[in-house]
C-alpha cells in the first residue's frame, strides 16, 4: 500500500499544512508530513507507536513513501505521541486523516470500509489505531 500511495499521489502534505503547530524558525527534526503518513499507516495496520517506528526502520516500502534513504535510522517511537499532542493542541488531528483519505479516494485506492475522519481519534501518548468497529476509544 505504501508504495502505491507514493507512486499515485506523490507528496500529500506541505510545510504550510503544519505551520500553526511548529515554530517559524528552524525545521522540526522529522518532517510533520512524514509523521502524518506514518500515523495513517499505523492506523491502517493497527500498530502501536513502537511497532510503527519499527516499521519505519525495517520496511523499504514505508521508507519509499516517506522519502527516506534506505539506511535512514528512523526515529524513537515517542516522537509519534509528541506529534499527536502537537496536532491536538493546534486542532489539526482530523485534518491529517481527511487529507489522506480524500486523496486516496480520488485516486481509487481505498479498499474496504474506512471510518469517517471524525471517528479517527488521535490521542496523546497512545497509538492511532482503531478498535475492531473502526472507532478509537
Amino acid at each position: 500500500m505504501a508504495i502505491r500511495i507514493r507512486e499515485v499521489l506523490g507528496s500529500l502534505f506541505t510545510d504550510e499544512d503544519f505551520a500553526g503547530a511548529f515554530p517559524g524558525r528552524g525545521r522540526p527534526a522529522i518532517w510533520p508530513g512524514a509523521l502524518s503518513l506514518v500515523s495513517v499507516l499505523q492506523y491502517a495496520e493497527g500498530l502501536s507507536d513502537r511497532q510503527a517506528a519499527d516499521q519505519v526502520r525495517a520496511r523499504t516500502d514505508w521508507k519509499f513513501l516517506l522519502g527516506l534513504e534506505l539506511d535512514d535510522p528512523g526515529f524513537d517511537f515517542t516522537v509519534l505521541g509528541d506529534f499527536r499532542s502537537r496536532l491536538i493542541t493546534h486542532g489539526l488531528e482530523e485534518r491529517v486523516l481527511e487529507v489522506v483519505l480524500a486523496r486516496l479516494s480520488q485516486a481509487g485506492l481505498l479498499r474496504g470500509r474506512w471510518p469517517a475522519a471524525h471517528r479517527f481519534h488521535a490521542r496523546a501518548g497512545r497509538g492511532a489505531h482503531a478498535e475492531p468497529d473502526g472507532v478509537r476509544r
